[in-house]
């Protein structure tokens, strides 16, 4: 290297140097303040209420709208996020339930929308991750509840039914599924582990290029990744999060059939998000077993202006033949529109809940 360009590299690493200062001192002003929050909130006895997801989505739209680049609005909310779920930390620690083992998508969606600072409870099964907020032993949870292409995830929509919890904020994932084997070739996988759904989004590819392998069903991607790490001639459909967490090379990456692969989750907490701006709200209705009842209950969003994103049948599990049906429509519901078609909604519908209000997912 000539001392020409030694000097000049030296220059913009000396700027650097100041800049890295400089942030750590408002990193740490920035937490002192989150602090004071915390403390002003013990005063007026809300110590409990760390957590606001309209305020936490408030700041990173915000930040996006600022952003000058060259760095992306992915990147500066992803930065963000962890700076927030650091300086929440300081506060309470919060707790997130989720579908396990490590390495699920799951756990992928709980760090997307709480960052690596809170304190991760991996769960045997959906029911499991409801039960652990429902009796306080964890703060928030984390559930899928459809994907792009294989649609609704019966389960979650089940439990929704049910729980006192409320839908307090959504992940929108990217889903890539990768092959992982410590096989030396395609050729010498004899068995393919995978939960049913991303056996069913890379069913194309693993007719193509593993035609004779048997694909066994497990309950998560991750445990199927723990079963392939253990098996020279098997292999598991996983994410990144899995591949790093068991070490396991990738003989194939990105094989799901479409292209857009994507999981919605939800997240769940025992009380409701105010309005941040650009929100969802998530109900559950039944209309009277008659002709045109769906288009009689459907009217009053019509009638109030208010745009229906979402609409998903599921059989009713007291009565035989008798369906109730999922919706997400945009706004608040103590947004007048909102809370006017909901109104008359109720006067309208056989049976009712709101799942909850929630700010729209933040990319």
């Amino acid at each position: 290297m000539s001392e020409e360009l030694r000097k000049a590299i030296g220059g913009v690493r000396d700027e650097i140097d100041a800049i890295d200062n400089e942030l750590l001192a408002l990193l740490n002003r920035r937490a002192s303040c989150a602090q004071r929050i915390g403390e002003i909130k013990a005063q007026h006895g809300e110590a409990g209420f760390v957590y606001r997801p309209e305020r936490e989505a408030q700041i990173l739209r915000r930040l996006q709208e600022l952003n000058p680049g060259p760095l992306g609005n992915d990147n500066v909310s992803w930065l963000f996020r962890q700076v927030m779920s650091l300086c929440l930390s300081l506060e309470q620690p919060l707790s997130v339930a989720f579908l396990g083992p490590l390495g699920t998508f799951s756990e992928s969606a709980a760090v997307r929308h709480f960052g690596h600072a809170a304190r991760l409870l991996p769960q045997v099964s959906i029911d499991d991750v409801f039960r652990e907020v429902e009796a306080n032993h964890a703060d928030f949870a984390v559930v899928p509840i459809e994907n792009s292409t294989e649609g609704a995830i019966g389960r979650t929509l089940d439990l929704l039914l049910t729980t006192p919890l409320k839908i307090c904020g959504e992940v929108v994932l990217r889903i890539h599924q990768h092959l992982l084997s410590n096989a030396p070739s395609l050729g010498e996988v004899r068995r393919v582990y995978s939960h049913a759904q991303s056996l069913a989004q890379c069913h194309e590819w693993l007719n193509r290029s593993l035609p004779g392998a048997q694909r066994i069903p497990v309950g998560s991607n991750a445990q199927a990744a723990q079963q392939a790490a253990a098996e020279p001639d098997a292999a598991a459909i996983a994410g990144d999060a899995a591949a790093e967490r068991y070490a396991l090379p990738k003989l194939a990456a990105s094989i799901e059939d479409e292209p857009n692969n994507t999981t919605r989750f939800v997240v769940l907490g025992r009380h409701e998000a105010g309005i941040s701006g650009r929100d969802k709200t998530s109900l559950v209705m039944s209309a009277p077993n008659r002709t045109g009842a769906l288009s009689y209950l459907l009217a009053p969003f019509t009638d109030s202006g208010v745009s229906m994103t979402r609409l998903e049948s599921r059989p009713a599990r007291h009565t035989l033949w008798e369906y109730v049906f999922f919706v997400d429509i945009d706004g608040h519901r103590d947004e007048p529109a909102v809370q006017a078609a909901l109104e008359e909604l109720s006067r309208r519908a056989a049976y009712l809940k709101t799942l909850g209000s929630y700010p729209a997912a933040v990319f």
